[in-house]
This record gives C-alpha cells, structure tokens and sequence, in this order.
C-alpha cells in the first residue's frame, strides 16, 4: 500500500502531465459555493475520480474537481467541493488535496464554508471571516508518524488564521461595500445538526458559527505552513426552540442566494494577494 507522502506525489505526477498552470493560491469552495470556479480565466478541470489517491465527493453542492485557471493574474488551483468526516473518510483522506496542492506549489489556501450562526448578531446571508476555530471533531490529520517533509511534530495553532490574511479580506469587504463579519468557527463532526441544548453550549464558549468541515484543512495548510484564510457562509441563525427544523435544502438555497456578494469579496481578496 502507498504510504500518503507517495500517493500525493502520484497525484502530482498526473496533474502536471494535464495542467500547465502553476498554482500560487489554492481555494476550497464549500456548499453551494463551487460556482465560483467559474470565475476563473483559462480554466483547466480535473475530476477527482480521474486523480490517484483523491478522495470523491459525495454531497449535493460539491461537483467534486481542480480547477485550474487564472484570476486577476494570479495562478489558482480551486477545489470544486470538498470531502468530509462524515462520509467516511478518515481525516488523512480530507488532508490530501491540501498536501496536494502545497505539492503543486501553493502559497497560500483560501478555504470556505456553509455555517450555522450562534452568534444572534448574525443574519442568514452574512459572510464572516474566520479569525479562529475550535476543533470539536475529536480527531486531526496530523495523528500518526509526522512527515518531516510536510512540516513539523508540533506545529501551532495560533498561526492557522494569518493575521494579514484576515486584514485583507476586511479591506477587501470594506472596499466592495459588503457587510463582513468576523467570529470563531466550531468544527463538529456531523451529519447531525445541533440540538438547542449543544447550541447554547457552542455559543456559551467562544464559537460564533459551527460547520462540518474547514478545520481539517487548515490544520493541514498550517502544518504545511501556509498562509491561510477562512470564510464562512451564514445559512442559518439559532434562536430558540419556537423555530422550525434545518434542511440541507435550506442550507443551499441561502447559499445561493449570496453567491454574487461571495464572489465579489473572493475576488477582492485574490486582487490584494
């Protein structure tokens, strides 16, 4: 069996026999979000199904393939959906197309998400940026023999939300006239979404917004020592127990209805990177 240092470089391998472009930045595109990959100038699809080693996507909302292209002369890898715990897969598998791209030659990781709002200051539609997280998914992708060639045993935490990074999006916001937020994200494992009680109890330690995903390639982009950023979707605000159950259905409609502000402000970002 290939140990995942070697399934990374076989992936490489196959990407630069089809890809010309050479990636500085790379973007995960969370729920509803993947249209944003569009955008791009030049454009160059690689479906995950046809990569060695990566792991397929398999919610609604995530077309599941690198897109390769240009935007504001930038060269960018975009990940048209993302793999989650929930599916299955181990936190290794999640980490892969992070290692992969960092194989390709990223600098820097811009990661988004569709999340729950526990902060009542939020509305649904809001954009926030992540300024830190806290990990609720019992587990990471750096448990296990540690690849030096990645990056160290220990790697901090603190720097996974780079300081420059956040200022540059809230510029960019500023800029564009959009309505930001800034707030800490809780990752959980899910396919559940929270009860009132485990609501409140989010809200009381610190988390602003709660999703299923995003810590898992951070602490990867961090321990490969990139530069990331993070940015959540508000689909939903939690209130109290007179409101109506979530549906993923509703999840993507509210998503869809804040692609143009998103890819506005993502856009922003890259033009400042």
């Amino acid at each position: 069996m290939l140990s995942y240092k070697e399934k990374r470089k076989e992936a490489k391998d196959y990407i630069l026999q089809r890809v010309d472009i050479k990636p500085e930045i790379g973007l995960i595109l969370g729920s509803g979000l993947g249209e944003y990959s569009e955008q791009l100038e030049n454009r160059t699809k690689l479906k995950y199904d046809d990569i060695p080693g990566m792991p397929v996507s398999t919610v609604e909302g995530h077309a599941g393939e690198f897109v390769f292209g240009e935007k504001h002369g930038k060269k960018i890898v975009a990940m048209n959906g993302r793999v989650h715990y929930y599916e299955g897969y181990s936190m290794k598998e999640i980490a892969f197309p992070v290692w992969v791209m960092k194989e390709l030659g990223i600098k820097k990781m811009i990661v988004t998400n569709a999340a729950g709002g526990l902060n009542t200051t939020f509305r649904p539609g809001d954009l926030m940026i992540v300024t830190d997280h806290l990990n609720f998914m019992g587990s990471n992708p750096l448990i296990g023999e540690n690849d030096e060639e990645i990056g160290p045993r220990f790697p901090a935490m603190t720097d996974a939300h780079t300081a420059h990074m956040v200022d540059i999006a809230e510029k960019a916001a500023d800029r564009a006239n959009i309505h930001i937020m800034k707030g800490v994200y809780l990752a959980i494992t899910g396919p559940v979404y929270e009860t009132y009680a485990m609501s409140k109890f989010q809200r009381l330690i610190g988390a602003d917004a709660v999703g299923m995903s995003t810590v898992p390639e951070l602490i990867a982009g961090t321990h490969a020592g990139l530069e990331n950023l993070a940015i959540s979707c508000i689909t939903d605000v939690v209130k109290g127990k007179d409101e109506e159950s979530l549906t993923h259905e509703e999840v993507m409609e509210v998503a869809q209805k804040v692609k143009p502000k998103f890819k506005e402000l993502v856009n922003n970002v890259i033009k400042e990177l």
